[in-house]
């Protein structure tokens, strides 16, 4: 037993001591990082940082190492990016330096590089440049694509007419909206709100969206080739996004069977396509593992940030009737409610996309982005940062920025209007990250955020089951994306 206790007492000291030597290393050999607070072994900055509110951490730090420092998650380190000037001098102004996209091993180890979203180098150059033209093509940022969505908020409407009024959880209806429109691109398809495979997914992707950030995913982006090896519910986030990855396969298979190589209907016959048309290229970037994942990421991306956006949105407006009233004020006064919202109508609504902005503002649905990394050695100020270095570009840093937007704790639409009650741009609204590695599907989540929240809104009145002073609005959980609390509500129809 004595021998046992010496050896296990060795071994730890061992471990301690290498991780030690890996921090020293990699402090040696990065350059001139930005300062930061010196990190612990094996945990990095971890004490720093409270993990159930983990961009309020960051910008803690910030006030103490400036908008540009360095932090360890566990022994690797990241260059936190913190403000409006810093982010877009690093992704517009050095855009090239920062477009690889950073480690998060949970999602990494599934997709292992592949897809639009989570490749780097030429593979992503490719895919994404294929991935846009092919989304412009069928009708991304045109009117065949606003008919689509503008078809699938009536269809919306239908089903939430169904509540009768009654109490319902929201879910499961708002996410089946924007992913019967992205189905319509990937597979030139929709389903019924009822059908139970649609349900299936929508549970796959809720479940995935929520537990990102969970204490489990976080421990094994930390320490991924241990937690590989430990039991939890990070196995059931990979078998899920496996399961979706299956389900992309299965259309796809279906897709080959009838492909017509001169009349592509999708994505999918697209993808097939260029599949066919460089087989004989060994090196190929088109192949049925970037095509099933490139499906998921647009499956997923196209599904759950717009359904997630709608359901806070709907709990806000419903916190705040003031808000609400002045909507429905402004619905009945320029389109009526039987004329359809359409984009045209957004300039002549401004409060109401004021509101549809300010929701976007007000939730900074993913706080930091997904992690960037530099593509070379970076001289960035007065830094050196080494390649392959992750970047947390903190988007909540603008997004809640005190000069741009007073009170930036507080709902108010006014933050995007001026003294008239127009329209006010600005460039600090960007919850859709700036630079190349933006989001691919902006335009789409635009277009529907606006006609399905006009399209809801100007059918209905939201109704809380509680007492507006007891109706929570604080994210239920705040890591890489913020999630809104469960709740229920009644849609009374105008």
């Amino acid at each position: 037993m004595e021998l046992l206790g010496i050896t296990t007492l060795a071994l730890v000291v061992t471990v301690i001591c290498l991780s030690l030597l890996s921090v020293w290393t990699k402090m040696r050999t990065g350059g001139r990082l930005p300062p930061g607070p010196a990190p612990l072994p094996l945990i990095g900055n971890l004490l720093q940082l409270n993990l159930k509110d983990i961009p309020a951490s960051l910008s803690k730090l910030a006030e103490e190492y400036g908008p540009v420092y360095t932090l360890y998650f566990g022994s690797w380190p990241t260059v936190v990016l913190h403000g409006y000037e810093v982010v877009k001098e690093a992704l517009l102004n050095q855009g090239d330096d920062f477009l690889g996209r950073g480690p998060l091993p949970i999602i990494d180890d599934t997709s292992k590089g592949h897809g639009l979203i989570f490749s780097n180098g030429e593979r992503w150059k490719l895919l994404r440049r294929f991935s846009l033209m092919t989304l412009r093509n069928f009708g991304m940022g045109k009117r065949s694509l606003e008919e689509r969505v503008q078809e699938e908020a009536r269809c919306l409407v239908e089903e939430l007419k169904k509540t009768e009024a009654q109490p319902f959880d929201p879910t499961f209806i708002l996410a089946c909206a924007p992913c019967n429109v992205i189905c319509s691109i990937l597979f030139n398809e929709r389903f019924q709100y009822k059908d139970q495979t649609f349900l299936t997914l929508m549970d796959l992707l809720n479940k995935n969206f929520r537990d990102v950030s969970s204490i489990w995913c976080q421990m094994y982006n930390l320490w991924p080739k241990f937690m590989k090896y430990i039991p939890g519910k990070h196995k059931e986030f990979s078998k899920r996004l496996d399961d979706v990855k299956n389900f992309i396969l299965e259309k796809v298979k279906e897709h080959q069977e009838s492909l017509d190589l001169a009349n592509p209907r999708d994505y999918v016959d697209c993808f097939l396509s260029k599949v066919e048309e460089e087989k004989h290229n060994q090196k190929s970037e088109f192949d049925l593992e970037n095509l099933a994942v490139c499906g998921s990421n647009l499956f997923t991306a196209g599904t759950e940030t717009t359904s997630t956006t709608l359901r806070f949105g709907l709990l806000l407006i419903m916190k705040y009737p003031e808000v609400q009233d002045r909507v429905h004020e402004e619905l009945d006064r320029v389109i009526g409610r039987h004329q359809p919202p359409s984009m045209t109508d957004k300039v002549k609504l401004p409060y109401t996309d004021a509101v549809v902005h300010e929701i976007q503002r007000y939730i900074t649905l993913l706080p930091s982005s997904l992690p960037h990394a530099v593509v070379r050695d970076t001289k960035f100020r007065h830094y050196v940062i080494p390649k392959g270095t992750a970047i947390f570009p903190l988007l909540s840093s603008i997004l809640l920025d005190h000069k741009e937007f007073p009170n930036p704790e507080k709902f108010d639409p006014g933050h995007f209007l001026d003294k008239n009650g127009c329209f006010k741009k600005t460039d600090y609204f960007v919850p859709f990250s700036l630079g190349k590695r933006s989001c691919a599907g902006e335009s789409l989540a635009r277009m529907e955020l606006f006609l399905f929240f006009t399209a809801i809104l100007q059918k209905f009145s939201l109704k809380p089951l509680v007492e507006l002073r007891d109706l929570d609005i604080k994210p239920v959980v705040t890591g890489l994306i913020n999630v809104p609390p469960p709740y229920k509500l009644c849609l009374v129809p105008r």
